[in-house]
C-alpha cells in the first residue's frame, strides 16, 4: 500500500539525535496518516549509521539508506526523493532544529492547492555568523529570480509527488530547491515554522560551501533561464561583441574616407577586428550548445548509494 506521506531525513554525523528525531516524528505521524520514514546517510563517520539501521529494523515504516561517501546534502535529498513513495513528502534536517510537530501545518497548506511549501525560520536559533550570510543569500536570489521567500534554505519542506519527479539534486542545488521547482511550473508558497537551538553535534555550515553555494547559484541562474535557449545567452553575448566591433570598424572606415589616415595601425583598429571575430566564435557556439540543451549533469545521478535497510519488495 502506498503511504500518504514519505518523510526524508538527510544526515552526515548526528548520531545524537537520530533516534529522539524518529521518536518525535513516529509521535507526530501517528495521529495523521500512513507514512514512511526515510533516514539518508550521507557517508557519517561516527555511529549515524548504525542508529539509522536499528530504527529501520525496529520499526517497519522506516527505510535506512547509507550513500558509499559523502556527496553532500544536495545528492542525500535526491536518494531520499528517489525512494519515496508517499502522495506528499516532507524534508527536514537531523539536527533537531526542525520541530516535526510543524509538519502538519506544512501539510494542511499543500492541501490548499500547492505544489511546495517551504519553511520559514521567523525567530532562527542559530548565531550571526549563519544568520548573516543567510539573510544576504535570501535577498539576492528573491531580487534574481522574483521567487518572493523569506527563506530558501529552510530544511523544513514540503513537496506534492509530481513537484519532485523531474527534481535533480547535486552539488548544493538544495538551497534552490523553491526556484527549480518554480523553474518546472510547480506553485511555490512558504510559511512561518518553529525553529530550535541546536543541542547535538556541530554545524556543518562554513566559508566552503557558501563558496560553493555562490557557483551553483551561477549554475542555477543557467538551468533555469537558459538551459533550453543558450543561443540567448553566449550568441546574444557574441552579438553584443559583433556590434560594438563592428561600429569601431564602421567608424574607422569613416576616417579613412575623409581622408584621416593610417587606420592600420591604430590600437582602436585591432579592438575592432578581435571583437568582432570573438563575436563570430560566441554566436557559432551558441548554435552548437542550441542543439545539446541537456546537460549531462541533469541526467545522471551524482552519488552511488552504498546500501538500503529496510527496504520493502
Amino acid at each position: 500500500m502506498r503511504p500518504d506521506i514519505s518523510i526524508v531525513v538527510p544526515f552526515l554525523d548526528e548520531c545524537e539525535s537520530l533516534a529522539e528525531l524518529h521518536r518525535e516524528l513516529v509521535e507526530v505521524l501517528d495521529r495523521l496518516a500512513a507514512y514512511e520514514v526515510i533516514l539518508v546517510d550521507d557517508g557519517s563517520t561516527d555511529d549515524s549509521w548504525a542508529v539509522a539501521k536499528a530504527l529501520a529494523e525496529e520499526h517497519r515504516e522506516t527505510i535506512a539508506i547509507r550513500l558509499r561517501r559523502n556527496f553532500g546534502k544536495a545528492a542525500a535529498l535526491d536518494a531520499g526523493f528517489r525512494e519515496a513513495r508517499g502522495h506528499r513528502v516532507v524534508t527536514l534536517d537531523a539536527d533537531l532544529q526542525d520541530p516535526p510537530d510543524q509538519i502538519p501545518l506544512l501539510l494542511a497548506k499543500l492541501d490548499e492547492g500547492w505544489d511546495h511549501v517551504s519553511g520559514w525560520k521567523v525567530s532562527r536559533q542559530d548565531p550571526l555568523t549563519k544568520r548573516l550570510p543567510s539573510g544576504l543569500f535570501n535577498r539576492v536570489i528573491r531580487s534574481t529570480t522574483g521567487i518572493q521567500l523569506h527563506d530558501f534554505n529552510c530544511g523544513l519542506k514540503a513537496y506534492t509527488a509530481e513537484a519532485i519527479e523531474g527534481l535533480r539534486l547535486y552539488g548544493e542545488l538544495h538551497r534552490f530547491i523553491p526556484v527549480l521547482i518554480s523553474s518546472l511550473g510547480f506553485t511555490v508558497t512558504e510559511i512561518p515554522v518553529a525553529h530550535r537551538p541546536r543541542i547535538h553535534g556541530k554545524s556543518k555550515y562554513g566559508v566552503r560551501r557558501l563558496a560553493k553555494g555562490a557557483l551553483d547559484f551561477v549554475s542555477i541562474v543557467l538551468m533555469t533561464r537558459f538551459n533550453a535557449r543558450p543561443l540567448h545567452l553566449i550568441g546574444g553575448t557574441g552579438l553584443g561583441f559583433c556590434f560594438i566591433g563592428g561600429a569601431i570598424l564602421t567608424y574607422l572606415a569613416i576616417l579613412w574616407l575623409q581622408g584621416v589616415r593610417p587606420i592600420g595601425t591604430r590600437p582602436l583598429f585591432f579592438l575592432g577586428i578581435l571583437l568582432v571575430l570573438v563575436g563570430v566564435q560566441l554566436l557559432g557556439t551558441g548554435l552548437v550548445a542550441e542543439l545539446v540543451v541537456q546537460s549531462d549533469l541533469i541526467t545522471r545521478r551524482a552519488y552511488e548509494v552504498g546500501d538500503i535497510h529496510g527496504r520493502r519488495p
